[in-house]
């Protein structure tokens, strides 16, 4: 059994017992997350449902493990012949989450 859901913006297969990263800190570490925006969802005997975008009363559910940082991302920018060099660079924050339940 697995499903495909949305969150923050991306698409994210999943399937009971996976860890998933998810973009912010959406919670305490322990604490329950529910994801209502499910696209479709594959049965243990193999059916296989679609939603239009989403599929209605089904959820995906899951506990919050830690949250940690990304890697290291350099922006680098030149113009040439002006002497212009900039660095920059950012570390996102993402929160692991293990799949416990699918409910569809």
């Amino acid at each position: 059994m697995y499903a495909i859901i949305q969150a923050k913006g991306r698409q994210l297969k999943v399937t009971p017992g996976s860890i998933v990263e998810v973009d912010g800190k959406p919670g305490e570490p322990g604490s329950e997350l529910v994801f209502d925006q499910v696209l479709l969802v594959e049965r243990d005997a193999g059916e296989v449902v679609a939603g239009a975008p989403y599929i209605a009363d089904a959820r995906v559910v899951g506990v919050v493990d830690g949250e940690a940082r990304g890697p290291k991302l350099r922006v680098f920018k030149k113009k040439r012949r002006k002497g212009f060099r900039k660095t920059r660079g950012h570390r996102s924050f993402f929160t692991r989450v293990r799949i416990t339940d699918i409910h569809a």
